[in-house]
């Protein structure tokens, strides 16, 4: 680019606009006659800064549409990924970091999508808390440790959790132990305690399934005091 007297650069020309051969909405700007594009942008950015062969483009603009293209890039990756299936405010972050978008660009994109609400970790959470309890069978102690996993914060994962109906929870737990209750062997408080472990271990609180031993097991000595810890 040329320098004006002084040292202060001159508005650049366009000499040449190619569109890209794979990527068909990608257009490659050449300026000052140069071999190779000075920058690549999307469609909607040429359109909008109307970046035409013969035009005059000042170099700090040129900055700013490199600039713009780059969180128009960010943006839309963000809703092809998100056109998949819903995602949490932290796995669009990682993977559009993973892409190697720039920072600043991912934080607009984010606040962006949070804007139109096509993020929302409360949503997700709620979502994602009724699924796993009736598709996968796991209690609310598991499902908060799953939401924290995929980004959603403390408070917002247990408001999800506590929001699940506690008869259906039980339900849920009661067809797990009635299934896994034929399956265990041993003295009858040793299935007791191994159905216990079982049901613990899928994320189901204390109450549900001390009432979902009552329900299963035949009746007996109360020998699971910790249930209540």
């Amino acid at each position: 680019m040329k320098e004006r007297p002084g040292g202060h650069e001159r508005p650049a020309v366009i000499t040449a606009v190619k569109q890209d051969r794979k990527e068909r909405r990608r257009y490659h700007i050449y300026i000052d006659g140069a071999d190779e594009a000075a920058l690549s942008v999307h469609e909607d950015i040429m359109v909008r800064y109307r970046l035409l062969k013969g035009q005059t483009v000042d170099p700090a603009v040129l900055d700013e549409i490199r600039g713009e293209d780059d969180k128009y890039r960010c943006y839309m990756a963000a809703v092809v990924y998100l056109g998949v299936k819903p995602r949490t405010r932290k796995e669009v972050e990682r993977y559009l970091l993973r892409k190697g978008m720039e920072a600043e660009a991912v934080a607009l994109t984010l606040d962006r999508l949070e804007r139109e609400r096509l993020v929302d970790d409360r949503d997700y959470a709620g979502l994602f808390a009724g699924q796993r309890l009736r598709s996968a069978g796991k209690g609310r102690r598991l499902i908060v440790q799953e939401l924290r996993q995929r980004g959603v914060k403390g408070e917002t994962a247990a408001e999800a959790a506590d929001a699940l109906d506690p008869a259906e929870e039980l339900e849920v737990a009661l067809a797990l132990a009635v299934k896994k209750w034929r399956t265990l062997r041993g003295e009858q408080s040793e299935r007791r305690r191994k159905l216990a472990q079982f049901l613990l271990r899928r994320g189901f609180p204390g109450d549900i399934v001390r009432e979902a031993l009552r329900r299963t097991a035949e009746d007996g000595d109360d020998d699971l005091p910790w249930l209540d810890n």
